[in-house]
């Protein structure tokens, strides 16, 4: 990766080093966030748009019910399947080069559903245009949270919030007028994203840079398959039970059986695969798990939202496209309000359960006041209820992401955020489907019911319009009985989703409550991995968080920090992390202690040496670190140990682990020596500079390493502490050069330096009797700065080198002082010599 450095430098880093590793300035974050939320933008106008024309596009497609709830499910159950699918690839590969990707998929997928020409077609190409979606909505999260620490986040949070709410109110609007302009049409509703996604695949081009270490990589493609397999299966068998066949049947127990065995095999899978696309030692973490469990509910809640308010305005309340979209504004007015302004306070207190939380009441109360609402209820009031669940939503959805984010190590990220993606992806695309079938359902009933209260005549009007329970019927060909019957169906069906729907987000607040709060980490991914921060273990008691902090670590394996690299004094405490925390009790024959032992990127670290010792420095354990970088080793019973970690090409780390009566998993992150090396030239020649000293000093000017220049100008510098630190390079006949270098957190960072050949003054003092010994010769450049002085010998000579070209003025005292005015060329030797003489001569 290129480091900016001053003219005549070019400094570049092999593995993942310089400038990605410093703290992003605000403008960095904002140029990158421009292209991101772009693409975040285009993912979420994809889903939105087509909410409000959907009943035209099934009408015209020649669809039912079913068919307009899986044009919806599709989408979300590829986005749902591929979404760890593409956190996982995050770990692994380039993230600017998997959002691109991500687009391009969309921009594909979004032509040739355009093209549709009849629902089968549709939903496939959704289900293509769901993983090109999925991926945008995983790794703007993902991006997010290696640029910025999780205190800052909420600020930056406010953006993706503020995009959310424009894509979303933007997008039903948009779909609308789209729809209702007759030279248009709805295939314009997929096309009009491509323009947005071209613009972002340009725009990420050119702001969005991040370190990538490349490496050798097995992406889990079995255990993708297995969970889109499962989690298809189950929504098929929601979809259709009870229509196409009976709740209990033969399909039924085939489909739920076969998707239980397939979710077993993906475990299994998992457990085994040396790189899980969710790995189920996540779920260790008690955060973690409950944040996902809340996410699952919170997808259904808000997807039912954004799906069944289109077929409700229009079914039940004879409203255009257009006018659907305008009211559903509340709710995303208040998503908008409450994702801006909870991230903005917690940025500013670093607490965010008590947002978490008020969400989470929020979010059941307005679907549970909407499961009270029917064809002809005061939209006021509707209004209102919509406001209250868009707040809710604003709450929960950014926050559930955060606290799991700030609970994982950098090589675990995309991962983690991808896991809490996913189950929301899951909730939405299971609730959806099942509520969608539940409406069907629900609706045909209270059309029923009312059939006895219908005239005869009425009775057969409506027989012979409505066909199919399935089919989505044209109200304005109904008449007026009819209508009103059909429109209260609908209004009543869907009240009647809106309150299923509330029940299953009041189990996501009872989870909430059980979430931990942790204060939120102050640094980025980039510069916890560049700082080989390890994930602090938020489910510690503070008893024995206390105890961690005071014991004591022997000083034959404390080991002092790195200096920060943005200049900050380094800090000397001991680097130590707490594992599974524990309390303590009687000792036993052996507690086992188990894990990995990682470096860059999540890379196993085979070979490393991994010692166990007490906190008074004897040995209790040794193990050495497998291919895939697992070790495992016993503590002779419970109580406080330190872990100590080393291996070639490694800074060693110690970690302070306390053990109870339960076997402890730690995994242990190394972060790479860094290097220096390079090359030192002559300007313009390009020839090498022999015996040129190098000299590199720390951001407060401290010695930290010196070279000299081989015979072909190379030099290398061993075990630098990464960071900013500045180079200063000096030959005997060449101007001295100094220069700020980005020194990289892993590998050895290369700089090549050209230096200017100085140009030479020399000349002789004259008296009248000779050579004039003891005369004092000062230089001054043309800004009046001293250059350099000097003191003749006895032959009356002086001389100065490594000068710049440029005019300068030569003053010689010993006899009455004389000035002369001269100009240097450049590269070379100029004579100039000096005439004194007595006074008055």
């Amino acid at each position: 990766m290129a480091t900016t450095t001053p003219a005549g430098v070019r400094a570049h880093a092999k593995h993942g080093g310089g400038q990605g590793d410093a703290p992003m300035t605000h403008r960095q974050i904002m140029e990158a966030l421009s292209g991101l939320l772009l693409g975040m933008f285009v993912a979420i106008l994809s889903s939105t748009i087509v909410s409000n024309a959907l009943p035209e596009i099934i009408g015209d497609l020649g669809g039912g019910q079913s068919a307009y709830t899986w044009v919806v499910t599709a989408a979300l159950l590829s986005m749902t399947a591929a979404t760890p699918l593409w956190g996982k690839l995050a770990d692994l590969y380039s993230k600017k080069a998997l959002v691109q990707i991500a687009l391009i998929i969309y921009v594909v997928a979004s032509m040739a559903a355009g093209l549709s020409q009849n629902p089968g077609m549709l939903i496939t190409f959704r289900v293509f245009q769901g993983i090109g979606v999925g991926g945008l909505s995983a790794l703007a999260q993902i991006v997010m949270a290696a640029m910025i620490s999780p205190r800052e986040r909420g600020r930056y949070s406010g953006y993706l919030g503020a995009t959310f709410a424009v894509a979303t109110v933007g997008g039903p609007l948009l779909g609308g007028v789209i729809t209702d302009t007759s030279w248009l049409g709805w295939r314009w509703c997929f096309y009009v994203g491509v323009p947005f996604a071209i613009l972002a695949l340009i725009v990420l081009q050119k702001t969005l840079h991040l370190p990538v270490v490349k490496r050798q990589v097995k992406v889990d493609w079995g255990g993708a398959t297995l969970i889109a397999a499962a989690v298809s299966l189950l929504l098929v068998w929601v979809t259709f039970a009870g229509d196409k066949y009976d709740w209990l049947s033969w399909q039924t127990y085939a489909m739920v059986g076969g998707s239980i065995v397939l979710g077993a095999l993906f475990v299994l899978a998992e457990s085994k695969a040396s790189e899980p696309i969710i790995p189920l030692r996540l779920f260790k973490n008690r955060t973690i798990t409950l944040a996902s469990l809340a996410s699952l509910f919170v997808g259904i809640a808000m997807f039912t939202g954004t799906v069944f308010f289109s077929q409700y305005f229009q079914l039940a309340r004879d409203k255009s496209p257009t006018m659907s979209g305008v009211m559903t504004i509340p709710m995303i007015g208040g998503l908008f309000v409450s994702s801006t302004v909870s991230g903005q306070f917690i940025t500013r207190t670093g607490r965010w359960k008590a947002w978490l939380v008020s969400g989470g009441v929020l979010v059941t109360a307005g679907l549970m006041l909407l499961g009270g609402i029917r064809y002809d209820t005061d939209y006021w009031k509707m209004a209102i209820f919509m406001a209250l669940l868009g707040l809710g939503i604003g709450m929960m959805m950014q926050n559930l992401v955060l606290a799991t984010q700030n609970q994982v190590a950098p090589s675990d990220l995309g991962s983690a955020s991808s896991t809490v993606t996913f189950f929301r992806s899951l909730g939405g695309a299971v609730g959806v489907s099942a509520l969608g079938a539940v409406m069907s359902r629900r609706i045909t009933h209270y059309v029923q019911d009312g059939v006895a209260a219908l005239d005869p005549k009425s009775q057969a009007a409506l027989a012979g319009s409505s066909g199919s329970t399935d089919s989505i019927p044209d109200m304005d060909k109904l008449p007026a009985p009819i209508r009103t019957l059909m429109e209260s169906a609908y209004g009543h069906g869907i009240a009647d989703v809106f309150f299923i729907a509330g029940c299953l987000a009041a189990v996501a607040f009872l989870i909430t409550l059980f979430i931990k709060e942790v204060p939120l980490k102050t640094k980025g991914a980039l510069a916890q991995s560049a700082d080989g921060d390890t994930p602090a273990q938020a489910e510690a008691p503070a008893a024995a968080q206390a105890a961690q902090a005071q014991a004591p670590v022997p000083a034959a394996v404390a080991q002092t920090a790195p200096a920060a690299s943005d200049g900050t004094a380094a800090d000397t405490r001991p680097m130590a992390a707490v594992a599974t925390i524990a309390e303590p009790g009687a000792g036993h024959g052996g507690t086992p202690v188990h894990g990995f032992v990682r470096g860059a990127e999540s890379a196993p670290v085979p070979q490393a040496a991994v010692t166990l010792i007490s906190l008074s420095g004897r040995q209790l354990g040794r193990s050495v670190a497998q291919a895939d970088g697992s070790y495992a080793l016993d503590a002779p019973g419970t109580g406080s140990y330190v872990l100590i970690a080393s291996a070639d090409g490694y800074q060693p780390q110690a970690s302070t682990i306390v053990v109870g009566e339960e076997p402890v998993a730690y995994d242990i992150l190394l972060s790479g020596t860094s290097g220096l090396t390079g090359v030192v030239r002559a300007a313009g020649s390009a020839l090498p500079v022999k015996d040129a000293m190098v000299i590199v000093t720390d951001v407060r000017g401290d010695l930290l390493a010196t070279a000299a220049t081989g015979e072909q100008g190379d030099f290398a510098l061993a075990d630098l502490v990464p960071g900013t630190v500045t180079v200063a390079v000096n030959a005997s006949g060449y101007r001295p050069r100094a220069l700020p270098v980005e020194v990289g957190a892993t590998g050895v960072t290369r700089i090549e330096v050209d230096l200017d050949a100085g140009a030479r003054l020399q000349g002789v003092v004259r008296a009248p009797h000779g050579p004039l010994a003891d005369a004092r010769v000062t230089l001054v450049d043309q800004a009046g700065n001293v250059v350099g002085t000097a003191t003749t010998g006895a032959d009356g000579a002086y001389a100065f080198t490594d000068l710049d070209g440029g005019e300068y003025t030569v003053i010689a005292t010993g006899y009455p002082p004389v000035a002369t005015a001269l100009t240097v060329t450049g590269p070379g030797v100029d004579g100039h010599d000096i005439e004194l003489a007595h006074p008055g001569e």
